[in-house]
């Protein structure tokens, strides 16, 4: 299995596991807190998006569109909000998760395998800690599953089942 196999193996694995624990969700479930001061699903997902999207697009590959004030609410300063109009729906997060992974699996398609080890753009060294561009599509899908894992704690204080 080359690299790029292997990469691209881990992001989609990490974007099963994620999209499964929203399997079963209802949009006013994403608004859920674990324990007062946590972050709800809603504004974790619109995170996981932009970061992706503001990893990808650092290292010079094209990336989707977000829509108008997305970046803003999906901010560190906002993650407190609890105005469910400020959010989107489960549908819509998945759709635009869809298009940053479809688009990071391009630019990861696109990579040569040898620049791979190449140092990463300093933005994305400083800002994500990913050294080469091998490591900005390790850090997209361990940032994935690092949030997925926060939804299974919402999942049990809703009452679902154990998915995975």
């Amino acid at each position: 299995m080359s690299w790029k196999e292997f990469l691209s193996n881990t992001i989609e694995k990490c974007y099963r596991v994620l999209t499964t624990y929203l399997s079963d969700l209802e949009d006013a479930d994403l608004m859920v807190r674990p324990v007062p001061g946590a972050n709800h699903i809603a504004w974790q997902l619109g995170h996981v998006i932009v970061m992706e999207q503001q990893m990808i697009e650092l290292t010079g590959y094209p990336v989707p569109d977000l829509p108008d004030g997305f970046i803003e609410v999906h901010s560190p300063d906002a993650s407190q909000c609890d105005d469910a109009s400020a959010f989107h729906t489960k549908q819509v997060y998945l759709e635009l998760l869809e298009q940053q992974r479809s688009s990071t699996l391009a630019a990861l398609d696109q990579i040569a395998e040898s620049d791979l080890e190449k140092t990463a753009p300093e933005a994305v060294r400083l800002g994500a800690g990913a050294r080469t561009f091998a490591t900005v599509f390790q850090a997209i899908g361990m940032h994935m599953i690092m949030h997925a894992s926060q939804f299974s704690v919402v999942r049990r204080k809703l009452g679902k089942p154990v998915l995975i």
